[in-house]
């Protein structure tokens, strides 16, 4: 049967397939599954056998071992068939063998190195990669603009303290990145542990838990000066005023603008809050065109901003989330603010008019992580992520306090220091729209 071509059919009767698979099922448990090997397959409505496998060299070295019960010249020739096969692979391992480490590795380097055609072949690819990936003057004088002016970035230990740092590193000294050491005072009990609030506790003075401050102790840092860049944008501008009533036509059109409010979350705060009609209501229409706005929003006024950003004719682009981290850069646990859940984070709410051309996408991701400091004051790394997202544009914050003034932005709030403008057309206007309380244009200073 092993013979036959595969092509070839016979025609049995019923009474005759069931026979031949009965015969089949007595030779399967004479031969064994080595030999063949049967399975049942279901055909209409009747189970039928089919043949899985059949090995005919099996079974001509099983009929040559049974013969070599009575012939014992027939049983050197079946374990010669037996053994034939692994001493053929032997010889082939060890004809492998015979070449040492250096030799194969000898060999794999010259198949590994490229025909002289396909090297003519890539060579036109090749420069087209090079010139693809080379730095245009564009993107040098990007790098150049934000290329920070000394090395005042310092990592933190991931060890927290210096003796900590010792241990874990197995070294007499700790690693030259910064470390804490504890406060100790005499109210203070170590077995307490941490303090949840670290730095920002405001029961310090007869806290008993243990905090921290920095080990600034045997460190001599070396700040490498580099040639400072010309700024390209105007000093820090601010007004000191009510922004509810504030006239923000006199301003000008913005490229970005940035906003905190004071958002009423029904919880006790050191500042004044505003109603969800008198946030509806601000003038934000009047300072963009095209661009974007950052709004700032808390657990319960997640839908306001959403609101809010509708009726001032802003889409929904995105949203930030700033991850908050204690003194220790741990994950915060303990916040503040939250009904339910402790809120270790925040959302800031992106928010795109028209079309603009003048934004850099794509150069950062959409979470901060940053250190908790004042209540309610948000992590610098925002201005670092809109000042690479539009550089050399006009910036305005709202809700903004003394620590928020910055190059290129113009601040509003009512936490600031008198006024200060340096545009001549934005001086022309506020005196003009405010005459009781008129402004003087503050002179650049020498080195800007």
């Amino acid at each position: 049967l092993s013979m036959w071509p595969s092509s070839f059919k016979l025609a049995f009767t019923q009474k005759s397939l069931s026979k031949l698979e009965d015969v089949f099922q007595s030779l399967a448990e004479i031969w064994g599954p080595n030999v063949i090997s049967l399975k049942e397959k279901q055909l209409g409505l009747n189970k039928r056998l089919e043949i899985e496998k059949f090995d005919l060299e099996k079974l001509k070295a099983a009929q040559i071992i049974e013969s070599s019960l009575e012939d014992e010249s027939q049983l050197e020739k079946a374990l010669q068939l037996r053994t034939s096969d692994s001493e053929r692979k032997k010889r082939k391992i060890n004809e492998v063998a015979d070449f040492n480490d250096s030799d194969i590795k000898e060999i794999e380097q010259l198949l590994a190195i490229p025909s002289f055609q396909e090297r003519v072949d890539k060579e036109p690819l090749r420069e087209l990669c090079e010139m693809l990936n080379k730095k245009s003057s564009k993107d040098k004088l990007v790098n150049e603009m934000f290329r920070s002016t000394n090395n005042a970035f310092r990592e933190f230990c991931d060890y927290g303290t210096k003796a900590d740092c010792r241990r874990h590193r197995k070294t007499p000294q700790a690693c030259r990145r910064l470390h804490f050491k504890p406060m100790l005072r005499p109210h203070t009990e170590l077995e307490l542990g941490d303090c949840s609030y670290l730095n920002t506790c405001h029961r310090m003075d007869t806290c008993k838990y243990v905090h921290y401050e920095l080990d600034e102790d045997e460190v001599g840092w070396k700040y490498i000066q580099r040639k400072p860049i010309p700024p390209c944008v105007l000093p820090p501008q601010w007004i000191n005023c009510d922004v509810r009533k504030f006239d923000f036509s006199i301003l000008g059109k913005f490229t970005v603008i940035m906003a905190d409010p004071p958002w009423d979350i029904h919880m006790t705060l050191p500042y004044g809050t505003m109603t969800d009609d008198e946030m509806k209501a601000m003038a934000i229409a009047n300072l963009q065109d095209e661009g974007l706005i950052f709004l700032w929003v808390t657990g319960r006024a997640m839908e306001l901003g959403r609101e809010c950003l509708n009726i001032w004719g802003y889409d929904r682009a995105d949203e930030l989330v700033w991850i908050k981290t204690n003194q220790l850069q741990r994950l915060i646990r303990t916040g503040r603010t939250g009904h339910w859940l402790n809120h270790s984070k925040e959302h800031c709410l992106v928010g795109i008019k028209g079309n603009p051309e003048v934004l850099n996408w794509g150069l950062d991701c959409d979470v901060l992580v940053g250190e908790v400091r004042e209540t309610s004051r948000k992590p610098d790394e925002v201005y670092g992520l809109i000042d690479r997202l539009a550089p050399g544009t006009r910036k305005l914050e709202i809700f903004g306090r003394q620590h928020n003034t910055r190059p290129g932005w113009l601040t509003l709030g009512n936490q600031l220091e008198d006024v200060r403008l340096y545009e001549p057309d934005v001086v022309a206007r506020y005196n003009a729209r405010y005459p009781d309380n008129p402004c003087k244009e503050t002179p650049l200073p020498p080195d800007w």
